[in-house]
């Protein structure tokens, strides 16, 4: 296949670039490439000729969304505006990656594909927009949800807690936000099972199982060798931020699987991203 992947450097784009070595493919992503460049990110994705475009672009500091919303509608959904023409113009598929972010996590069950979004954070509405957008230009689309994207080199959750660790020796972490640690490698796996199934629709990819932050931050430390670090469970309502985020908001994998496609349990990637990290 020939697939153009935007987001090409970031962590799931780079865990994308290994599993799709074997397939023609351009990668896309700043400085070289801007997706806000209406004409000249349509011109380049289309005139590469893809089958598919993997749009993993993204404006992910959701504080800082917040605080800048312009900035923010104008990559998350005005940039997969341009994306979703270029797929049009050029007769592709896409692939447009979300976020579980576009719930409100008060619905007190795990979230389908098919449960309506309720965004409430800047960084979520421009995700929503960008699901828009694709639904509204395409027919031939996938929307890939998933949450708690982590991977190695990354600057992320795991990254966070370990430095936070080895610094102050003790934590405060929030106990009431649940949802799925995803692993960037295993995510990658699942969207290039899904890009062969040509079975278009909204799927929910993190890794199987959920916890809370706190669990989360006690199997991180707990796994890299750092259990003896004072980990307080603390609520939400102690942690303040400038933009809140769903506390309730797992995703269920139900059309995915149906395909054949799943993720392992979060607590074993966990370990494989530790393993990895000392090959």
């Amino acid at each position: 296949m020939r697939i153009v992947l935007t987001g090409c450097k970031g962590q799931l784009g780079t865990a994308l670039q290994k599993v799709l070595a074997h397939e023609e493919f351009l990668g896309l992503d700043l400085p070289e490439y801007d997706i806000t460049d209406p004409g000249s990110i349509i011109d380049t994705v289309v005139g590469f000729k893809p089958d598919v475009v993997i749009h993993a672009a993204a404006l992910t500091d959701v504080d800082g969304c917040e605080r800048n919303p312009e900035l923010a509608f104008r990559v998350n959904a005005l940039g997969t505006h341009n994306i979703a023409l270029a797929c049009e113009r050029g007769n592709a598929a896409m692939i447009h990656v979300s976020t579980n972010d576009v719930f409100d996590g008060t619905l007190g069950r795990p979230y389908y594909e098919w449960d309506t979004p309720s965004p409430q954070s800047v960084y979520a509405r421009s995700k929503a927009a960008a699901e828009f957008y694709v639904r509204t230009f395409l027919q031939r689309f996938y929307i890939v949800r998933t949450a708690w994207l982590y991977a190695r080199g990354g600057n992320n959750f795991v990254t966070k807690i370990i430095a936070a660790a080895d610094k102050h020796g003790a934590l405060r972490v929030v106990a009431d936000e649940v949802s799925a640690p995803t692993y960037a490698p295993d995510l990658a796996q699942a969207i290039a099972q899904l890009v062969h199934t040509a079975h278009y629709g909204i799927y929910h990819f993190t890794n199987s199982g959920f916890c809370s932050r706190y669990d989360w931050a006690c199997k991180i430390l707990e796994i890299s060798g750092r259990g003896q670090a004072a980990v307080e469970a603390i609520t939400s309502d102690e942690w303040t931020r400038a933009a809140p985020p769903p506390l309730y908001a797992p995703l269920v994998n139900f059309s995915g699987a149906a395909l054949g496609i799943t993720l392992r349990p979060w607590e074993e990637a966990l370990k494989d991203y530790f393993a990895d990290d000392k090959a």
